[in-house]
């Protein structure tokens, strides 16, 4: 879901809320976002929600990598990508139905997306 909102914060324009299954999904997803950014010029400034594994040497590490890095294995719930005009928020079922964003703002308007 895909959420208009310039009336109502001061920080960002959009917000984009989806749900994934699995840690390994909401990586993908949160991936997914990255590599789409990117090939649009765009670039996510800052991540919330995964961790980085230290590697042995100096190498990219790829979001879903980082996911499985997270403390207790399946505790990813809520990533958070701040990409300047846009946030991203990729949740799992429980999470997304206890922050219920779309219910804190419920005043933004919803703008299809396929």
């Amino acid at each position: 879901m895909l959420m208009d909102v310039r009336a109502h914060s001061g920080v960002t324009d959009f917000f984009l809320l989806a749900t994934a299954s699995s840690t390994r999904q909401i990586a993908a997803i949160a991936e997914w976002v990255e590599h789409e950014l990117r090939q649009c010029g765009g670039r996510v400034l800052h991540i919330e929600g995964l961790t980085e594994p230290k590697p042995a040497k100096r190498r990219t590490i790829s979001l879903a990598s980082r996911a499985l890095a997270w403390p207790g294995g399946d505790g990813l719930s809520w990533v958070l990508m701040d990409c300047g005009d846009l946030v991203v928020h990729v949740f799992n079922p429980p999470a997304r139905e206890f922050y219920q964003l779309e219910h804190l703002w419920a005043d933004a308007p919803r703008i299809p997306v396929e």
